[in-house]
């Protein structure tokens, strides 16, 4: 679609400033990446890694002065495979009329187009702040000549999807056109709204799935766009219908599916229900009343092969529909958007456990005005929230024995004690006059040497929807990204090329309470999340992983 001027003053605007924001530049058009090295391959297709992984395995053992901890160096070969090939991409996104979802649209149409406008603070040029895979950058080493760091662009280390150049479409049980939908959201500046109207009118949500019991009930007076019918079986049979239309009619090689619609309430996890692939499957023929919205989506995606990235705190992926992701090869990740208390939360347990320091106490306060915190309001939507903002603190304390006590194993049969952890509160208020613009305050007490007290107290305004946004975007590149490596070992009989486990925990940065593979333990760390993003991307450039150990700088 060609560009619309609303006035003489947007032309004039347009062609007063063509400045593009580097978070929109397309880097990899005047910086590319070269590894020199014999373990790296490069062809028209493919980039080929060999990679040697090294660890540390640790076996307990009982010697003579108590246990003893055995720690055993180990090594292992891997090969992985980049397609070079980026494909032409949609990301349909579920709750396109939300708040998340009108914004995330209008972010990307606003640097596609170049849109400018202005606000009190001056002339603005749109960009994708917030966003690790479009405004933050990687070391990739030392330069030869002087020992300085070299950074460069996170979109450069591997072939990516430009945000500008995603496909937006998705569903809602909103009718709304997208340009009455962002005005509802009322996230973005008005002069900015008035210029994007006529692309997002253009964008209009399908009707979608729509179960009163999972979301709260004040959300009725929105469900005017919903798929017709009470059988759930053909609710997924319309949802891949729409995946494979969209796919077809905008000629796409690729779709990411992302739910960023209402918080449900949590799924009960039943025995013969949803507890197996086979017995999920047969609740949605059986029309079970415990198989959700976000779940049908699940699986119509599984079953249609597409990447499905749950946003929300709700339980969308129970042990059925992991197993049956397993099954299909199919790749899934979440839960829910980790963007601005959550986040300054996992920094900061981290910081005062690791400086040995106790956190007794962590209370959290939020209140906001949009839709999200209206479907919250409601108590059962509240608990999947509550749930999933308590556990970020969990991996910290379990990583410290010193500190905290640890949990006792489970025997006969009963369930296992987590171990001490701190008092945690959450409060979660609806109050409309603020909109989007979420509160969050957090109060720390922590013991201190010889029984000392410290208190920290943070406040923390967040532009909720604009902080979600680009993780959004993060998510649908890095799930496109994945769908390209796959990965051998050399030396095993198979040597087919696999694709990566289906639970895509690599996106745990962006996610408050990250999917992973069953039985391993979750991370929460801000950093260590961050690093092993990093770290899998230089593997598949052959590169060690990023280590601060400099030792060119500390020997002599």
């Amino acid at each position: 679609m060609a560009p619309v001027a609303n006035s003489t003053s947007d032309a004039a605007r347009t062609s007063a400033s063509h400045s593009v924001n580097p978070t929109a530049q397309r880097h990899e058009d005047f910086q590319t990446i070269r590894v020199a090295s014999d373990r790296l391959h490069y062809s028209d297709e493919y980039i080929t890694a060999q990679y040697e992984y090294l660890n540390t395995h640790v076996e307990r053992k009982m010697g003579l002065q108590g246990e003893e901890l055995v720690a055993t160096p180990y090594k292992q070969e891997f090969e992985f495979r980049t397609s070079r090939k980026v494909p032409k991409t949609g990301l349909m996104l579920v709750g396109l009329g939300g708040n998340n979802g009108t914004t995330i649209s209008a972010t990307i149409l606003a640097n596609r187009h170049n849109i400018q406008w202005h606000n009190k603070d001056g002339l603005q040029v749109p960009n994708y702040y917030g966003s690790l895979v479009r405004a933050s950058t990687i070391r990739l080493g030392s330069d030869a000549s002087t020992g300085k760091d070299v950074w460069v662009p996170f979109s450069n280390v591997l072939p990516m999807v430009h945000p500008n150049d995603l496909v937006i479409g998705g569903w809602d049980i909103s009718s709304l056109p997208m340009d009455e939908a962002m005005a509802r959201a009322k996230v973005l500046d008005y002069d900015l709204q008035r210029q994007l109207t006529p692309y997002m009118a253009e964008i209009k949500p399908l009707p979608s799935v729509y179960y009163p019991d999972f979301i709260a009930s004040n959300q009725e007076e929105r469900a005017d766009n919903v798929i017709p019918g009470q059988e759930k079986k053909a609710h997924v049979e319309h949802l891949r219908n729409d995946i494979r239309q969209f796919k077809s009619q905008h000629g796409l090689d690729q779709v990411i599916v992302v739910w960023t619609a209402n918080t449900e309430r949590y799924s009960d996890i039943l025995p013969g229900v949803n507890d197996t692939a086979d017995n999920l499957l047969r609740a949605v023929e059986t029309n079970h009343e415990e198989v959700s919205p976000s779940t049908i989506f699940a699986i119509a995606c599984i079953l249609e092969g597409v990447p499905y990235v749950n946003g929300a705190p709700q339980n969308t992926f129970v042990p059925g529909a992991i197993e049956l992701a397993e099954r299909y090869q199919a790749f899934i990740g979440g839960d829910d958007l980790k963007t601005g208390q959550t986040k300054v939360k996992s920094v900061l347990a981290e910081y005062l456990v690791n400086a040995g320091i106790k956190p007794l106490s962590i209370a959290s306060y939020n209140h906001l005005g949009n839709n999200d915190g209206y479907n919250l309001s409601s108590q059962r939507q509240f608990r999947s929230k509550e749930i999933s903002k308590s556990s970020v603190v969990d991996d910290c304390c379990e990583a410290n024995h010193l500190l905290y006590r640890p949990g006792q194993p489970a025997k006969d049969g009963q369930v296992a004690s987590k171990g001490e952890r701190p008092d945690h509160c959450i409060v979660i208020k609806y109050i409309p006059a603020v909109g989007d613009q979420k509160v969050a305050m957090d109060d720390y007490t922590s013991e201190l040497c010889m029984g000392g007290r410290n208190r920290l107290y943070v406040t923390n305004l967040c532009e909720d929807s604009l902080l979600a946004s680009p993780l959004l975007i993060d998510l649908a590149i890095m799930a496109e990204l994945m769908t390209r490596i796959t990965y051998r070992v050399p030396g095993e009989a198979d040597q087919e090329w696999k694709s990566m486990y289906s639970v895509l925990s690599l996106l745990s940065y962006s996610l408050k309470a990250p999917l992973v593979k069953p039985g391993t333990d979750v991370v929460n760390s801000l950093n260590r999340q961050r690093a092993a993003v990093t770290n899998f991307m230089r593997a598949c450039l052959s590169l060690a992983p990023e280590s601060d150990l400099l030792l060119e700088t500390r020997l002599w």
